[in-house]
């Protein structure tokens, strides 16, 4: 009888440590959408509030345009129907000197992208904006990863320009993938889930030099505004964004 009771005392001791550490864990889980007390003294604000599509329009548009709405904490792009109009998304607002965080998802075989230093007054191609593009895509099932010059259209490449690096890491589809894009005079670097990917100084003559084998060789003003807006790219597939926060670097 006695060894019956401290084998059920032990049982009852593993269940309540396992008890307990998954309530700490729950609690030490980072919210979605929300600051953290550190985030918000070092300068980080939220870009998206998780409810609503509050400070972000179309481009060339006052309003977002169709097919982008907000489920489950996250900007979702759903997918285009044939021949449905659509567009890109990008913010009120326009940055310089900034280190951008955000989330994103992709489904199956899809095609996105984050634009930054995006300017109204260049020309636009159908919905889109022309500038710097972090690119977000499915590498497994996308033919753009194909494309391109040496893996310089994959996922987190600076889109037709610059390759990730080969350490790259890139979570499968249905999974979240963590952005960094840090912009600081001419210096730009992308991140992906925690490892820098690429890195470049626009405006440098080797830059220039990789502009003038690409797509973008004959748009004037490419890669030349200071300022803009961020961006969100329709490519007519489904794709979600989340906890998307920004801060000024002096």
């Amino acid at each position: 009888m006695r060894i019956k009771i401290f084998s059920l005392i032990a049982l009852l001791v593993v269940y309540v440590s396992a008890a307990f550490a998954q309530t700490g864990s729950d609690k030490a889980a980072p919210s979605i959408n929300q600051l953290t007390e550190e985030e918000k003294t070092t300068g980080w604000r939220l870009l998206f509030d998780g409810k609503t599509l509050s400070g972000w329009r179309g481009f060339h548009r006052q309003h977002p345009p169709p097919g982008w709405i907000v489920e489950d904490g996250c900007i979702k792009k759903v997918k285009s129907e044939l021949g449905e109009a659509g567009g890109d998304l990008i913010t009120v607002e326009q940055f310089d000197n900034f280190e951008l965080q955000l989330e994103w998802k992709i489904s199956l075989g899809g095609n996105s992208g984050i634009k930054y230093l995006v300017s109204e007054e260049l020309p636009k191609t159908g919905y889109s904006g022309i500038s710097f593009e972090m690119q977000i895509l499915d590498d497994e099932h996308h033919p753009d990863a194909k494309l391109g010059i040496a893996g310089n259209r994959t996922a987190g490449a600076l889109y037709d320009l610059i390759a990730p690096s080969k350490e790259k890491k890139l979570r499968p589809v249905g999974q979240f993938n963590q952005v960094r894009i840090v912009v600081k005079g001419h210096h730009i670097e992308h991140w992906l889930n925690g490892i820098k990917v690429l890195e470049f100084e626009r405006g440098s003559e080797q830059f220039k030099a990789v502009i003038a084998k690409s797509k973008f060789k004959d748009t004037k003003g490419f890669g030349e505004a200071a300022r803009g807006h961020i961006l969100l790219q329709d490519h007519g597939d489904e794709v979600w964004f989340r906890n998307i926060k920004i801060r000024h670097l002096k």
